[in-house]
């Protein structure tokens, strides 16, 4: 993935468990509607089971062409691909449909008339079956996408609320810093610069490691502004992992740890990120010190939500954050997929 919460290539649907399983039962109903309504008052049942084997060799020919198009088609907009899955499944049941008819030593009895009357129902049963899936095919499609737009105007919605209050906040730091501790107003300026970079250049996914060091940025900007009422503890693998993540999804957790814990808190405290590894799963937790009382624990709900959308877009739903509060510590945990492939 190259963009920030894409859907899911048109193929690529058919791959999924659900997906297959619908299409097996969807062929099966089909070869029992026909074999009912098939004037054969004997051997009906020998009749569905031909049907159906014919019914899912096509299908099946048809998902083995498919997959082994997958890169040139992935090439062409979503209509016009289910266009050529429709052309591909007519092809198939021409050719089983043939296949079958050379090798029978006699003609079956439910085509009498010859293979060129049977071709021309074959061909109209499948047309009309298969534009009906073409039909719910984009249907499907147009409800991803409307998903999508709607998940990133939220995001953009929530980004928006985030990034003021941070703005406003570093440029008051930076002001006093002018003339006091020029080195470290000039430090100040090219850690917002990072930042904002990374923020005006749109939803992208970035290596954990990029990730980590834009949310290292914010901290260092906040400890000029708190100074010794600002502890960070970093808890770093050697080396970090090689997963990706959407582009500003940590940092903001970061920014709720100060928002709505340190900053609350007269005397201030400590700030831990950890990174660990299992084999199937990279965690990052983001802990702080909880306010007053335990206030503000709902306030982290923002960068949560942002966060949360983008990390399940990019994993397909394998990738998380949750939060959790331990006595006087709000943790937020983010889990990713050790595998992205």
């Amino acid at each position: 993935m190259s963009k920030t919460a894409p859907p899911e290539g048109p193929l690529d649907v058919l791959w999924d468990i659900p997906a297959l399983t619908w299409m097996i039962l969807a062929g099966e109903v089909l070869a029992a509607v026909l074999a009912l309504s098939s004037t054969i008052d004997e051997g009906r049942w020998s009749y569905f089971v031909i049907l159906s084997l014919g019914v899912q060799w096509v299908l099946l020919f048809t998902l083995v062409l498919l997959y082994l198009l997958r890169r040139p088609l992935s090439r062409l907009r979503p209509p016009h691909i289910a266009y050529v899955a429709l052309g591909l499944l007519l092809l198939n049941t021409w050719l089983i449909t043939c296949l079958a008819w050379f090798f029978l030593t006699e003609p079956p009895e439910f085509a009498p008339s010859g293979l060129g009357p049977l071709l021309l129902r074959l061909t109209g049963i499948v047309l009309a079956v298969g534009l009906l899936g073409l039909a719910a095919f984009q249907n499907h499609w147009r409800g991803l996408l409307h998903s999508l737009r709607a998940k990133q105007s939220e995001l953009l919605a929530l980004q928006a609320r985030i990034r003021p209050h941070f703005l406003f906040n570093t440029l008051n730091t930076g002001a006093a810093l002018v003339h006091q501790r020029p080195e470290e107003a000039e430090r100040l300026l090219l850690d917002l610069a990072d930042l904002f970079r990374a923020a005006l250049a749109g939803p992208r996914d970035i290596s954990l490691d990029d990730e980590l060091a834009l949310a290292r940025r914010y901290l260092e900007i906040e400890q000029l502004r708190f100074g010794e009422r600002l502890q960070v503890d970093w808890q770093l693998p050697r080396e970090i992992p090689a997963v990706t993540v959407p582009a500003l999804s940590i940092q903001p957790l970061v920014e709720n740890a100060i928002r709505h814990g340190i900053e609350r808190r007269p005397e201030g405290g400590q700030i831990e990120i950890a990174v660990t590894t299992t084999p199937e799963t990279v965690i990052v937790r983001i802990i702080n010190p909880l306010a007053t009382a335990g206030e503000g624990t709902r306030g982290h709900q923002v960068g949560l939500n942002a966060s949360q959308v983008r990390i399940e877009a990019l994993t397909g739903g394998r990738g998380s954050v949750i939060t959790q509060q331990e006595g006087k510590r709000f943790i937020a945990t983010v889990r990713l997929p050790a595998s992205q492939g």
